[in-house]
């Protein structure tokens, strides 16, 4: 079992926060809908309930069709993403800081 990314160790496994991890970690590459839910390891049901929101908030683009099919990314360009990765820095940040003082105390003792 995969350890759990930050986001979802602050907001909880739901799906809509399981995409956006999946896009996040993925930040720049192109995924189909099927791919997406996949990778967040959620239903394709769960990810067409939430899918709407993240086209009406901006927070996907597609990138690329090929006949039907649509591949998409994450819209760095938006408002919204941009605080979503603010939000992700903040926690790695905090991460990190904690990882450093458990690492100044062993050496220290």
């Amino acid at each position: 079992m995969k350890e759990k990314s930050l986001l979802i160790q602050l907001v909880g496994e739901m799906p809509l926060f399981k995409i956006l991890n999946f896009l996040i970690d993925n930040k720049g590459m192109d995924y189909t809908k099927l791919d997406i839910a996949k990778g967040a390891e959620i239903s394709r049901a769960s990810l067409f309930n939430y899918w709407s929101e993240l086209e009406k908030h901006g927070i996907v683009n597609v990138t690329r069709k090929f006949g039907k099919t649509k591949l998409y990314t994450l819209n760095t360009k938006s408002v919204i993403t941009q605080k979503i990765l603010d939000l992700e820095k903040a926690l790695i940040s905090k991460a990190l800081d904690i990882d450093s003082k458990k690492k100044e105390v062993f050496v220290s003792a």
